[in-house]
């Protein structure tokens, strides 16, 4: 199955390098996506040339595609699956929920010189990054890209309904099935109304890809049903 890959905040597409082999291996075609502003440092990218870069890489797959967003990029990868209810098979989000038309994408923390900044590990500390030792978190920080004002300040845009009929899953780290499980019952306003929605449980903090690449891979490639 195609399998689109879509990095979240001051990531880029060699985030999912150590997950794209075990897709591959288990026969799937992964498609790690190069974001603009994140993937090519152009800090004048808005959302919707994220957007593009998402539906874009949908549209060159042949057959139904499984469109994976981690953290903040799960409301890029929701946003896509609105744009092409008809390609998407099912949304795996990992690490986050979807926000809804008309909200920002991820205004989390301040800008500076048109650019949102990696804001430091104090603002991650505790379940977040439970699993990254010090030199883990100083490799990550020397790998991570400020992310375009344009893009985290991006308006949502969402208007096809079908989206609901989309299966989504949502993969655990940082958080338990159960807490998920409460959140959308006491929020996430924009998933209610999807028909089918299941949890995953995934042992690790909040970047599986980086610390949990395997098993991360195995559960996405269990996700398509092939």
């Amino acid at each position: 199955m195609d399998i689109v890959l879509v990095a979240g905040l001051w990531l880029t597409a060699a985030v999912w390098d150590a997950v794209v082999p075990v897709l591959e291996a288990a026969g799937h075609s992964p498609i790690s996506v190069m974001l603009p502003g994140q993937d090519d440092g152009l800090a004048t990218a808005t959302l919707a040339d994220q957007v593009s870069a998402v539906t874009g890489a949908i549209d060159r797959c042949s057959g139904p595609v499984l469109v994976v967003g981690h953290s903040a990029a799960c409301s890029l990868a929701w946003i896509a699956a609105d744009a092409r209810p008809e390609k998407v098979a099912k949304v795996v989000m990992v690490g986050g929920f979807p926000s809804g038309d008309g909200e920002t994408y991820a205004d989390f923390f301040p800008c500076s010189n048109g650019v949102m900044p990696f804001p430091g590990w104090q603002h991650f500390e505790g379940p977040d990054s439970r699993d990254l030792d010090e030199p883990t978190k100083d490799r990550m920080a020397g790998s991570f890209v400020s992310v375009p004002e344009g893009v985290a300040k991006g308006i949502i845009h969402l208007s096809d309904q079908s989206r609901y009929e989309i299966p989504v899953v949502i993969v655990c780290p940082e958080f338990s099935v159960e807490q998920a499980r409460e959140w959308l019952a006491e929020g996430v306003p924009e998933l209610k109304p999807v028909n089918e929605i299941s949890y995953v449980n995934i042992d690790s903090g909040h970047w599986p890809m980086l610390t949990r690449p395997t098993e991360l891979g195995q559960i996405l490639s269990a996700l398509t049903g092939v």
